[in-house]
Formats: structure tokens, sequence, C-alpha cells
């Protein structure tokens, strides 16, 4: 839409941070992202955004920006072109698999550019070179939900809408600082409670989402199995479990019985006293429609699967699934985390979660895709940080897409040399970030106001992205690129010109999308997945009738607690937990360039409590040393009672910041590292 009046163009897309999906205006003038105007439209935020999403719009045109490819040489980086560039990666990574195999080459997609892009590369890998070794940064969020909801409900993805919490009279925050975190899922929450749903939040931190919350129950980190254990056990005692949906949607029940028996009094575990248990067992078993909205303080740990399995068990006990204003939702933390995964970025499944070992699906893509028969593989990939520790051998090149893992990953100190010792390594991304710098080759791609895309939200809506500006410099549109890396191999099928081509390709081999057009997703309100004809309207709501299961019906399972795979002891004796600011966005590479954000939280920072402050000797805002077993960083103390004594907590987007510290260790069924607890020992800093 243009205004002939200022000559501004107003161009509806999608908001590029987290993962609910906020619609807005991109304001354009010559050529030029100006600002950002509310889409009122949109009936995810109303026109409503975030601090990050009203300033989405000023690191397009920054002039950090890459704009040319780069190829190493020697110690430094020299411009190229894109010939070069491109005959250079396909060179080495053939060369590579041809004498290594395709287990010798590992792909790391990202959850912040568009479902074309993500679509495009795992492809690419995929018909290139014959290997499942794809994954996304998933991994290190929500690669337990898409696990742990599969297992339970037949589907890894959030059950209910956002606005469906109008319809909760219960409305359950368990590890989810949503106001900071997800500000417009917030607002709903917020709307619901107005409308009198009553809020509780599970945290151990006095969050910012604490403080509106109705009731706010602390417990000790990481205790989350032993504490819904604890509810179910009451829940079962008192009879209020919901006997008919048990009986007639679900299987597993007295697996699940006979392992809450052992958790009727949990409180030297979880910190939270039975009664204060008890009473919240009635509570959310009596509620009439009862929603659990869980976030990465659930996920991002040894125990991450396990958690929302428990989240699953506790929804079913209690019937709270497939109905209005209830379910099981995932707070995603990332713009297109949900599409990623969608697409198949990921090293068991192709897009719609087809799985990888069925031979009929493998036989299939085979056809979608003009392979020969038998030519795809059947074994699991590596996912993305086992490929960090599989850096020289077996992997021995790899293809970063939009990731900044020298930051983002836990255990920086680790993954920078793991990077080091790769033979060939590919950056491509929109601007230069730590992780450049152990590159061969770096490609300048498009962001997301200089492409046509789409990007799926948390509530498995899936929003258009809408080209605004052209892309500086040589930059290029990434699933453009993979188009030209495919046409240097001589490969079929990715002639690709425009992000709907992409689309529809996916769409032609994904039964659960195969119904979600462009010309639908025209539509505000869009299609929500899985959506398997044109005719389809999309479901918003799952598991109405029956489970996505193979016979139908949800899985209990009786789950054990298990400590963290760190905890706090003599030498390190405080637990760090990690999160997010409202103001910034993963490493910071777009926030850190929007001026307001930047001067409202500069520099890291982590919440010590006053007790333990005073113990130490350590004053507000002054700065101390933080030491793990894999490193330290130097950071600013923030002294508070939000946290609880020998519990610290530090923003995650800062470099040399939390994931110096951070834990490698992982959940042994998603291979989600324990970002989320470790322990730690604080120094003063004397000065000399």
């Amino acid at each position: 839409m243009r205004d002939a009046k200022t000559d501004l163009e107003y161009v509806a897309t999608t908001c590029p941070y987290c993962g609910v999906g906020c619609g807005l205006n991109l304001v354009v003038r010559n050529g030029k992202c100006v600002g950002v105007e509310p889409y009122k439209r949109s009936p995810v935020n109303e026109g409503k955004l975030c601090p990050k999403g009203a300033t989405c719009w000023e690191p397009v045109h920054s002039p950090d920006r890459l704009t040319t490819p780069l190829i190493r040489k020697g110690d430094t980086f020299e411009k190229a072109s894109w010939d070069e560039a491109l005959d250079l990666i396909v060179k080495k990574f053939v060369e590579t698999s041809d004498a290594f195999g395709p287990k010798a080459l590992g792909f790391q997609v990202s959850c912040r550019t568009v479902n074309e892009d993500c679509y495009a590369m795992q492809k690419w890998a995929r018909v290139a070179f014959k290997t499942n070794n794809i994954d996304n940064c998933a991994r290190i969020c929500h690669g337990p939900s898409v696990a742990g909801l599969s297992l339970c409900f037949g589907s890894g993805a959030a059950t209910n809408p956002f606005d469906d919490v109008l319809n909760s009279d219960l409305i359950l925050l368990w590890g989810s600082n949503a106001v900071e975190a997800h500000a417009l899922a917030a607002r709903r929450i917020v709307q619901a409670q107005k409308k009198g749903a009553r809020v509780i939040v599970l945290d151990p931190r006095y969050s910012p989402t604490a403080r509106l919350a109705d009731e706010w129950i602390r417990l000790t980190p990481s205790t989350h199995i032993a504490l819904a254990n604890s509810i179910m056990y009451w829940i079962i005692k008192e009879g209020l479990e919901d006997r008919e949906f048990i009986r007639n949607r679900t299987k597993g029940f007295e697996d699940l019985k006979k392992t809450v028996e052992r958790y009727a009094d949990a409180e030297s575990i979880t910190g939270v006293p039975t009664g204060k248990v008890r009473e919240f067992a009635r509570e959310y078993a009596n509620a009439k429609s009862a929603v659990i909205i869980y976030c990465l303080g659930i996920t991002e740990l040894t125990t991450g699967t396990d958690n929302v399995r428990s989240m699953g068990n506790l929804a079913m006990l209690t019937g709270n699934i497939g109905r209005p204003g209830t379910g099981v939702n995932p707070l995603r933390g990332q713009n297109n985390v949900q599409g990623a995964c969608d697409m198949g970025a990921y090293p068991n499944v192709y897009s719609g979660y087809q799985k990888c070992e069925a031979a009929d699906i493998r036989a299939g893509m085979e056809k979608s895709w003009g392979m020969p028969a038998g030519s795809l593989p059947d074994w699991y990939g590596v996912t993305l940080t086992e490929q960090i520790d599989q850096c020289g051998d077996p992997i021995r090149a790899m293809y970063i897409l939009g990731l900044n893992p020298a930051v983002s990953y836990p255990d920086s100190n680790h993954v920078r040399a793991s990077l080091d010792r790769l033979d060939f390594l590919v950056v491509q991304d929109i601007f230069w970030t730590e992780t450049c710098e152990y590159a061969d080759v770096v490609l300048p791609g498009a962001c997301f106001a200089e492409k046509d895309g789409t990007f799926t939200s948390g509530e498995r809506r899936v929003n258009r992205v809408r080209k605004a500006v052209e892309a500086p410099g040589e930059a290029k549109i990434d699933y453009l690129i993979f188009t030209e890396l495919a046409k240097k191999m001589g490969l079929a099928g990715f002639d690709w010109k425009t992000g709907k081509d992409v689309w529809d390709d996916m769409r032609a081999c994904t039964p659960s999308m195969r119904g979600v057009t462009y010309e639908k997703m025209e539509k505000p309100e869009s299609v929500h997945w899985p959506c398997p004809t044109e005719e389809h309207p999309g479901t918003p709501i799952l598991h109405c009738e029956k489970f996505a299961c193979a016979d139908g019906l949800g899985n209990f399972f009786g789950i054990e607690y298990r400590p963290p795979a760190e905890v706090a002891d003599r030498d390190y004796p405080f637990t760090l937990m990690t999160g997010r600011v409202i103001f910034h966005y993963h490493t910071r590479t777009q926030t850190g360039r929007c001026e307001v954000l930047h001067y409202e939280v500069p520099e890291s920072y982590i919440q010590i409590n006053p007790q333990d402050a005073k113990e130490l000797g350590i004053k507000n805002g002054e700065k101390i040393r933080v030491k793990s077993r894999r490193g330290e960083t130097i950071t600013k103390a923030r002294v508070t009672d939000e946290v609880a004594p020998k519990v610290l907590y530090m923003a995650m987007h800062f470099n040399e910041g939390a994931n110096n510290l951070t834990n490698t260790a992982l959940d042994p069924l998603s291979k989600m590292p324990e970002l989320k607890h470790c322990a730690v020992a604080v120094e003063k800093i004397r000065e000399a």
C-alpha cells in the first residue's frame, strides 16, 4: 500500500524476532526502510508490538551488513565474486563427500530465516550429498518439545493458538517469562486474566511474568518432574482425575499411577511445601479449562524431553487437551523455530515430520525430488551440538546458515576450538558474527525485509513475509544461493525463482501442508497446519477427537525425577540459570544495532541474592568474576531478591557471557544441552 501524499509505502509482513508471529507494516521511502507502523488486521497482536518489533527495521540498512562474498586468504578475508565463492564451496564439499562419505559433512540451519530457505538448504544437502547430518537451532531451545510432545500426543507442536487462552479459566505458566520473551503472547494472558482467568506461574525466579500472576510458586531449579509427579499424585489420591478421558483416549495410566505414588511428599526435592502442592493439584484438576504454557525453563535441561512429557501427563490426567482453553503450548523463542523443524531441517525427518527411517516415505521423497530409488539414507543424522563435538573427525566440512554458535551454543570455548578443527567452513549470514572468524567462505544473505517467504509461529500459524526493499550490494536471497549451488552441481529440481516456487515444491511432498497455499496466506489470519487439502480450513486446535499417534491414543509415561547433570558443590557453590531480556534477541546480531535497545541493556549482568552479595562483599553494579568448570566471564552484579540464595540468573545474549560457563551435557532423548543449569563460583574482583 502506498500513500501518495507522503510517498510512503506500507508493506505488511511478519516480525523477525520471537515465535509469536506479530504482524507489522514496514514503512518504505525511496527504497529504504524508515520505520514500522501497526498492522491492526493481524489477529495475533492487533497492531501492538514489543520494543524489538517496533525497532526491527533499524538493522536492515546498517552499514555493517555483509555485501559481498568473502574468501579466507591466510589470516585475512578477501572479496570474491559469487562464481568464485560458490565454485569453491562445491569443490570442497564434493571432495570431502567423495573422500570421506556423507557423514563427513554437517549442515546447520537457522530458525531466524524464512521457511523457504530452510527447506532449500535441507533439500540441497540431502539431494546433493545423501546425508541426514542436518539440524537447526531448535535443538538448543525446543528440541525437547518436538520429542516430548510427539511421544505423548503424536505431534511435536503447540496444541492451541495464543488467543485461545481467552477461553481458559486457569492459565499455568511453567518455566516461562513470557512478559519479556513473548510479550504479545503475554498480552493475551493479561486479557484472559482481566476476563477472570486465574494465572499461576511456576518458576525458580520472581520474573516480570511472576509479578503479574495471581500466584507465584517458587521451586528449586530443575526439579520440574518431581513437582509434576507430586501434583499428579494428589490429583489421583483425591480422585480428581478425568477417568472417562483416561479410559477412552489414553494408554499407560497404570504406569504413571505407580510412578507418582513415590512423590506424595517431594518438598525436599522441589522446595514447594506439600500443602501448597496439594492445594494447586485441586485447583488445576477442578478447573473447567486449564492450559499449560511453558518455555525454556522446561526444555533446556538434560531432562528436557521428560519435563515436556510431564506436562503432557498432567494435561491428559485431567482431560485438559483437545478443547478450547486447554492444551500444552510451548512458547517458541525464535521467529521460525517451528518452521525450521516443519521444513525437515532435522536429522531424522523430512518436511512435515515424515520419518527418514520409513522406506515408503524415503521412496516418496526420492520420487518427488527426482532421485534414483534407494539413494536417500535411512540413518539418524548427527544433531547440532553433536556436530560441534565431531568437528575434525568425522565431520570435516560444515555449512552454517544464519547461526552464531561461537556465542549461542553451550561452552563457547569448546565450540570455538571445535570450529577451528574443520577443514572447511561456510557461514551464510547478514552480518559478520563471531562465528565468521572461523570460516573459509562467508556469504552475504538477505534479511527478512528483502525476500518473499513465510515464518511459522509457535501456534502453527504460517505467516507471510513480504519483500520491502532490495538486499545491499551483492547480497542474495538465501534460497536462491542454494539454487545456484545446485545448478553448479547439475542437480535437477532446484529451478526456483520465487519464494512461492520453493513453497509449492515443499507442499507437493508434504501431506500435512498441502493445503497451505500462498493465496490462503494473503488473509491476515492465514492458516494453521495441519491443512491437508486446499479446501481444508486449517487446524487451530489439535487432538480434538483423537491424538496424532498411530492408534489415536495419547501416551502416559511414568517418569522418575533425576537431578541435573551438574549440581552445586563446595568448589562451585552457586546454581546458574540463563534466560532472555525483553530488549535483546539471541546474540544481539540485530538488536545490538538498534540504538534504543542497546541503550536499555548495553552489557551483560548477573542477578545475585542480597544475602549472597553481602557474604561476598559485592555491591550492586559492581563487576564480578563468575567461573564454571568450562570457563569464566566478568559481568556486572545486580543484587536482587528475584533469585533465591545460591541461585544466579544471567541473560544469554552477550559475547563472552553466559555460554562461557554453560554445560554441554545432553538430554539422552532430544540431545538438548543443559543450558539452564550449571554450577559456578563467584568472586569479587579486588583492585590491584
